[in-house]
């Protein structure tokens, strides 16, 4: 199954009172693993950000302006898209805008290029009522590292958001063994089972039991509260 997490910066928050797109990320997933095969591009809006929107991505106008217009980008878009299942946070935000710069070109709205999309704020929202969901306190929650995260930018939210996709998605594994049986009892032999050895128990000593919450505390700094761990810790 072939996937594309997607994420846009743009001039300010609504396509219909013109604003635009300034920035494109799309990280691909095949088969639930990152492929490295991302597209990446910055668009010249022909047109200045809004101050609240500049201080949130940091793209001025004098960096966007000999970059490709959206519509010289736009079919390269809609061919690394096309037939896959897009992943956006949010996406009510990103799809408006997209399907507003297809529109202007005559284009059918973008949407119609993807098989289907998943908005992770959704999913995010019903697997944790009541908490904070956003990018950055998802990754806080799954244990991804965002601390170069300083502006927002497509590309660098768009693998975040992938790293966080997959976590989220992950679901249970399971600790059983999976044991073929020879059903056909072709030469296969049941051997009683033998008794049990005496089960040794060796306590930690008092350095290993030191080291041990050495690190916890490392785990507990890099979640930034406490680990999951602690609770199973005979000192937590």
């Amino acid at each position: 199954m072939r996937q594309i997490v997607l994420d846009t910066e743009t001039t300010g928050l609504n396509p219909r009172t013109g604003d635009r797109i300034i920035e494109v990320g799309c990280v691909e997933i095949f088969n639930r693993k990152l492929t490295g095969n991302n597209f990446h591009r910055y668009i010249n809006p022909e047109r200045d950000s809004d101050e609240a929107a500049l201080a949130v991505h940091g793209l001025t106008t004098e960096f966007l302006s000999d970059k490709p217009k959206f519509h010289e980008i736009a079919h390269e878009l809609r061919e690394f898209v096309q037939g896959a299942e897009i992943i956006i946070h949010n996406a009510p935000f990103d799809l408006a805008f997209l399907n507003h710069e297809f529109e202007r070109m005559g284009l059918p709205p973008f949407i119609e290029h993807c098989s289907s999309v998943i908005d992770t704020l959704v999913h995010a929202k019903e697997l944790h009522p009541g908490k904070r969901n956003s990018l950055d306190a998802l990754c806080d929650r799954y244990g991804i590292s965002n601390a170069h995260r300083k502006l927002h930018g497509a590309l660098l939210d768009s693998e975040l958001l992938a790293d966080v996709y997959l976590a989220m998605t992950r679901g249970q594994n399971t600790l059983s063994m999976d044991v073929e049986v020879d059903a056909g009892g072709g030469g296969g032999m049941l051997l009683e089972a033998g008794p049990l050895g005496d089960i040794l128990v060796l306590s930690a000593s008092a350095d290993e039991l030191a080291a041990h919450d050495d690190v916890l505390a490392a785990l507990d700094k890099g979640v930034k509260g406490e680990c999951v761990w602690r609770k199973y810790s005979p000192q937590g």
